[in-house]
């Protein structure tokens, strides 16, 4: 029986939707009904070509659902098991593996690259970041299936597939915020409002968000945020001028781009830490001066899916859920279908809203 999803025929070409027709579940593989599936800027960016895959190809990575069906070797989670997706799992064998760093797993995104389903008339699809969520069903790798821990909801569960993990990690594992510390987030999409929750967590004193979007302001709030500016060629001055005029301790980058890295490193404080998260074009030229690399002793570093490790952080923050310091609804500014996809990826570009939610 055939199953609707999102397909991308060919890089840079519309979204289709259409029916797929997906195998049974082999050895080492889980058949997956989704309840939710988030539009992620990076599913845009493989849309786009920024980030290159093999089309054509079922794209979504962000999800959560019910397992329909298991394959032989399969015993960490069973029909009727709600799970979340993971789209980066780990090799456990290569080089990044070995010292820790699952995140930069050396093998995480081999899956991309198989035969995961065909079309009705027998084209051959692949799954764009290895779960192709953009389904209402999907057959994926038991590594990347993880079973949803208790009390909380499945369709907002799918947000702790990528947004939150990610969000999380860079305030926690990334730029390791302390409580009292000063921090700006750049960017309030769905990864920037899943941020500024985190450095809430944190217990930071002072959490600056900063988007292009006025209108974004009481969605940062919500979130968080305790200042809210208006990007511009001013807003290092504006946040030095909220922070004694010193610069925040950690400015996390939630866009990509070179102009919000540049401005979330000029918004730091001398021997502050500046954490990149978003993923740019390889046309996005930041420049630094050696003068000024030594003088403000600052950090910059890169993040990976928030230097995450799913396995490990996914109870931890199922425990914030439940106690209610993180509200994963709060993300989501809209709930569609899979024909609403295409004009997420245009509010995206826009800068509108937070997190869109696929809800089947």
């Amino acid at each position: 029986m055939a199953v609707r999803a999102a397909v991308l025929p060919a890089i840079g070409a519309p979204l289709e939707i259409t029916g797929i027709e997906l195998p049974d579940p082999g050895p080492g593989q889980v058949r997956v009904r989704l309840a939710a599936a988030g539009v992620c800027h990076s599913d845009l960016s493989l849309a786009n070509g920024t980030m290159r895959v093999p089309v054509p190809a079922v794209l979504g990575h962000e999800g959560a659902g019910t397992v329909v069906a298991v394959g032989e070797g399969v015993t960490h989670v069973s029909p009727g098991a709600p799970v979340v997706l993971n789209w980066a799992p780990s090799c456990g064998s290569c080089h990044a593996c070995a010292l820790g760093e699952v995140w930069l797993c050396a093998n995480a995104l081999n899956g991309a690259a198989d035969v995961h389903a065909r079309t009705t008339d027998g084209t051959e699809l692949h799954p764009g970041l290895n779960v192709a969520a953009f389904a209402e069903e999907t057959v994926v790798s038991a590594a990347c299936v993880l079973p949803l821990p208790e009390g909380v909801p499945l369709t907002d569960a799918a947000l702790l597939g990528c947004a939150v993990l990610t969000g999380y990690g860079a305030v926690h594992h990334s730029a390791r915020v302390r409580a009292g510390e000063t921090v700006a987030v750049f960017g309030v999409g769905g990864v920037g409002l899943a941020t500024l929750q985190s450095a809430r967590i944190a217990g930071a004193s002072r959490v600056i968000a900063v988007d292009v979007s006025p209108a974004k302001e009481e969605l940062a709030r919500a979130a968080g945020a305790t200042d809210y500016v208006i990007a511009s060629e001013n807003t290092p001055r504006e946040i030095r001028a909220l922070t004694g005029r010193q610069g925040v301790d950690v400015s996390i980058e939630c866009v990509g781009r070179a102009v919000t890295i540049r401005a979330a490193w000029d918004s730091t404080r001398r021997g502050g830490r500046t954490t990149v998260v978003g993923i740019g074009g390889k046309e996005e030229q930041v420049t630094f001066n050696a003068l000024e690399i030594f003088h403000w002793g600052r950090t910059l570093s890169g993040c990976v899916y928030g230097d995450s490790d799913p396995a490990r952080d996914l109870p931890v923050l199922a425990g914030h859920v439940r106690e209610g310091r993180l509200d994963l609804s709060a993300l989501v500014t809209e709930r569609i279908g899979l024909e609403g996809i295409p004009a997420a990826f245009e509010n995206m570009l826009a800068g509108k809203g937070g997190r869109a939610l696929v809800v089947f």
